[in-house]
């Protein structure tokens, strides 16, 4: 099978990474990919939708997956498909889950699936009258895509109308926040749960936790995600019962009925409350770095995975995971992620790779024989044992063996299942 990933950060280097070890992947492609996908397989200078359809014609892909949301929700799926051309990942239709919270929220409520209390408006007058009626804390998020950053809690009532203002008049997020979602605050913990869906029938991942803000403590601004365990011990059988049941299975059902059949990865960011599952919200493809922490514990062949879920036939697989835990904790840049940093070689000692503790990499480019740190997120130490503290262990153990100017990461990955924040 040829496969094309489409995508240049940490998560398409680990969807790579798995292609790269099922022996039923014979070529391997990425656009663009990044310093490090080049050795997993072949990058490409290709960004035009219909200039990789063409690539996918003409070099017999296989199977085309797609990693990012801005691809998806620019309708790259549509116009693959349009050619007769396999591809993972939803149309541009129901990728509004994602591009549109106002739209996922009407879905929720229009097929009563368990979301917070909310508006969706253009009004300023409106939206000001429904903070009145909510307690602080108070969620006010823009419509649209913001690269995971549009969502801000409000601590009282003035800064959430502060906070809408500055979004409908676009001085926050742009076109993005010309219509915003206020919300209730739920209080309890999150989870980062994982369906691929063939548009009929899906299979569950293990339940993951992230950690988005930058700091220990979870203190400091959020970021894209500073790193994620999986499985959670905090899902608990009972608990995974009740999101496949009350949000899953009816997100799928409702899509198709409403005309848009989901494909791909449908990424529910839940929060339970005294152990009940509500939606917090959906995004299009998996997240990051939560993939990074469960491609490796992957058993079913990913050539198999996703083709058959790229070819509504995911009915009756058998989805096989390791009974393992895996930690992944992100390297980044000196000043993400207030501003850019200035190029910076990277250095892994010899022998810190091993079958317990990998790299994932993301924002780096190649300068010669160097692998340089490019910005923002960088890498995700990635490690595997029996449990999470061991897995955690090994993460940490690897990451002191990665080096290059101004990294920055968080010592306290996986703190709610260890109880410890000292890393």
């Amino acid at each position: 099978m040829n496969v094309l990933i489409i995508g240049s950060g940490g998560r398409e280097y680990a969807i790579g990474r798995i292609f790269k070890a099922d022996p039923a992947c014979q070529k391997l492609y990425f656009a663009p990919g990044n310093g490090a996908t080049a050795d997993l397989g072949t990058n490409l200078a290709i960004s035009d939708h219909e200039a990789l359809a063409d690539f996918a014609q003409a070099e017999g892909i296989d199977l085309t997956v797609v990693g990012p949301e801005d691809p998806l929700t620019g309708g790259i799926v549509d116009r693959f498909r349009d050619r007769g051309l396999n591809i993972f990942g939803p149309t541009a239709a129901a990728a509004q889950l994602e591009g549109s919270k106002a739209f996922m929220k009407n879905f929720l409520a229009r097929h009563q699936i368990p979301t917070a209390p909310y508006i969706e408006t253009e009004s300023i007058e409106a939206a000001e009258r429904f903070i009145d009626t909510l307690s602080a804390p108070i969620v006010v998020k823009a419509d649209g895509l913001c690269a995971g950053k549009g969502v801000i809690i409000a601590r009282d009532h003035a800064e959430a109308k502060a906070t809408a203002r500055d979004m409908l008049s676009g001085n926050l997020f742009g076109q993005a926040g010309n219509r915003v979602v206020v919300e209730a605050f739920l209080d309890g913990f999150e989870l980062s749960v994982f369906a691929l869906c063939d548009g009929e029938d899906f299979v569950v991942l293990p339940a993951c936790q992230d950690h988005k803000r930058l700091l220990d403590g979870d203190e400091g601004p959020n970021t894209g995600g500073m790193g994620a365990y999986g499985p959670t011990p905090l899902a608990t059988p009972e608990l995974m019962e009740k999101i496949q049941t009350r949000i899953i299975a009816p997100t799928v059902a409702g899509m198709k009925k409403d005309g848009h059949p989901f494909e791909g990865v449908l990424f529910c960011g839940i929060m339970v409350v005294d152990n009940e599952p509500y939606t917090l919200e959906f995004n299009v493809r998996f997240g990051d770095p939560e993939c990074e922490a469960l491609m490796p514990l992957l058993q079913t062949p990913a050539t198999e995975l996703f083709y058959k879920a790229a070819t509504g036939d995911l009915k009756g697989i058998e989805l096989r995971f390791k009974p393992l835990c895996a930690v992944g904790v992100v390297a980044a840049s000196a000043h993400y992620p207030y501003k850019s940093t200035p190029p910076a070689a990277i250095t892994v000692e010899a022998g810190a790779q091993s079958e317990q503790a990998h790299i994932a990499y993301a924002g780096v480019k190649r300068e010669g024989e160097k692998l340089m740190a490019t910005g923002g997120r960088v890498l995700v130490c990635v490690g595997l044992g029996e449990n999470v503290r061991t897995a955690r262990d090994a993460a940490y153990r690897l990451m002191d063996r990665v080096h290059f100017e101004g990294k920055q990461h968080r010592r306290d990955i996986a703190w709610q299942v260890t109880g410890e924040q000292d890393g």
